[in-house]
């Protein structure tokens, strides 16, 4: 088995593929980040506060014949002022002078408080911003809140005591303030515009991302080159999916029947007609070295469209003037009845044990120049019956009466009864649906298939949407088991009162 590989080229086509998904994404989280940053994030302001440090005592006279290393001194004074300043004695002084003059509803959103109810040191610091302004001797410190007049006040708190505090602590220079501190209304916080562009790239990396994981760790059918690597067998055909109309659509809210479309029908389009008719070809020329003119159409699991994909082929070989028979041998599920709108009264299980005649149990002209053998009422031993030497004898006589039989059977993972048809016939087909079936699924069948020797011709993918892939229609197929078997849900009988 041939472990599958990844490039870039592959990735970037799995990308624009997706391309919905992610764009979209995209514009949500986007729109998440925007909306947080605007009804969730709280405002904030900012207030600042410049000052002049200074080497030395000097005089402005004197400061003319200032020179080089005196500037030098002073820009080197700046770190340690801004060191000195950030000192718990400075930042615990600035929360002091804050709860004299603000309320604490005022400023419980901007800083913790501690248990004897004073503000934490730690959330005064994180509110200030301290720094030289391009590497000279001016200094620049700034403070955000939640409230303009807050951030003013601790930059002008700060701006007082700094001086005074800095001489004495340091012992060597003295600062000026500049600019003092002023109220300013505009919020500088959050940007929403930034939170909105930080959103969509986030939004862009997380669903490439998992859009890449999934695709990686999908183990569903998807592409014929992999399936005929693993398993050394031809895709014969991929059948497009019907948007609308497809074969596990409902027909009315409350109806219980499937709609499943025939070749016949206009609405189904030009490339799944072509494709059945590639398939019909394909499987003339793989039978040709069999010797035999009979083909079991299975899957591996149910609902994956092979009743309707063994009906269209056998139309599609009718088309071709050559005598057809179709045969329900899914006596659990028997479904060819409600697709050709015939009575299943009797049929396969009638004719085997010798109740009906082939003549009696064959619906003649279902389709020109196709006949259906429809499965008859449900037997309490349907294994039984298809393994019989009966059968096997009714399937050469119709063999030789038809130039081609094609026989519905049930899923192989399921019950036996696929494995012991295909076992008489000169090949098998495999439908797979396209992003359900798991390539475990495939490996079981074909395990079963490979023990029994049996000639597997190929394999059908059903419902394959290259656009959308994902989203499919499916339809009920239950077994349930009873005391003399599995069952698929339901009587197999039909009510329908005609007999075609």
């Amino acid at each position: 088995m041939e472990k599958d590989t990844f490039d870039l080229r592959s990735l970037l086509d799995l990308l624009l593929r997706r391309l919905w998904i992610v764009l979209g994404s995209a514009v949500l989280m986007g729109a998440a980040f925007f909306a947080f940053a605007k009804f969730v994030m709280p405002l904030k302001y900012e207030s600042y506060t410049s000052m002049y440090v200074k080497n030395n005592t000097n005089t402005k006279e004197q400061q003319t014949d200032i020179n080089i290393n005196d500037l030098n001194a002073s820009k080197s004074l700046v770190s340690t002022y801004i060191a000195v300043l950030d000192s718990d004695t400075v930042m615990g002084s600035v929360g002091e002078a804050l709860q004299v003059k603000f309320d604490k509803a005022t400023l419980k959103d901007s800083f913790t408080f501690d248990d004897n109810g004073k503000i934490n040191i730690e959330s005064v610091r994180k509110c200030f911003t301290m720094s030289s302004v391009d590497d000279t001797e001016v200094m620049n410190i700034t403070a955000i809140t939640t409230d303009p007049e807050v951030s003013a006040h601790m930059c002008n708190v700060i701006a007082d005591i700094a001086p005074e505090f800095l001489v004495r602590v340091v012992g060597a220079g003295s600062v000026e303030v500049i600019d003092a501190a002023k109220v300013n209304e505009e919020a500088v916080s959050p940007n929403f515009r930034s939170m909105a562009i930080r959103g969509v790239l986030v939004g862009l990396v997380l669903s490439a991302l998992i859009v890449i994981l999934v695709d990686m760790f999908d183990n569903t059918v998807k592409e014929s080159d992999k399936l005929a690597r693993r398993f050394g067998k031809a895709t014969l055909g991929e059948v497009m999916e019907i948007e609308g109309v497809n074969s596990g659509k409902k027909k009315a809210k409350n109806s219980t029947d499937e709609e499943r479309l025939l070749l016949m029908d206009k609405r189904v389009p030009f490339n799944v007609v072509e494709t059945y008719k590639s398939i019909r070809t394909n499987l003339i020329f793989s039978l040709g070295t069999t010797g035999k003119n009979t083909i079991a159409v299975s899957s591996c699991n149910p609902s994956e469209g092979k009743s309707t994909s063994a009906a269209n082929v056998a139309i599609a070989f009718a088309q071709t003037g050559c005598s057809v028979l179709l045969i329900d041998a899914d006596m659990r599920k028997p479904v060819q009845h409600k697709i050709f709108k015939t009575s299943n009264k009797i049929g396969l299980s009638t004719l085997i044990v010798g109740l009906s005649s082939v003549e009696e149990s064959v619906k003649k002209d279902v389709v020109k120049n196709l006949d259906l053998l429809p499965s008859g009422k449900m037997p309490p031993n349907p294994s039984e019956l298809l393994s019989s030497q009966q059968f096997g004898d009714m399937l050469n006589k119709v063999s030789r009466m038809y130039d081609y039989v094609i026989i519905d059977t049930p899923p192989i993972n399921i019950v036996s009864d696929a494995v012991v048809i295909s076992g008489l016939v000169g090949g098998a087909v495999m439908v797979l649906k396209y992003g359900t079936t798991t390539y475990e699924d495939v490996n079981e069948a074909m395990k079963q298939l490979n023990l029994s020797e049996v000639n597997v011709l190929g394999f059908m993918l059903n419902e394959v949407h290259r656009s959308h892939a994902g989203t499919y229609y499916s339809y009920k197929y239950k077994y349930k088991y009873s005391d003399y078997g599995y069952s698929y849900g339901g009587s197999s009988e039909d009510d329908d009162d005609s007999d075609n």
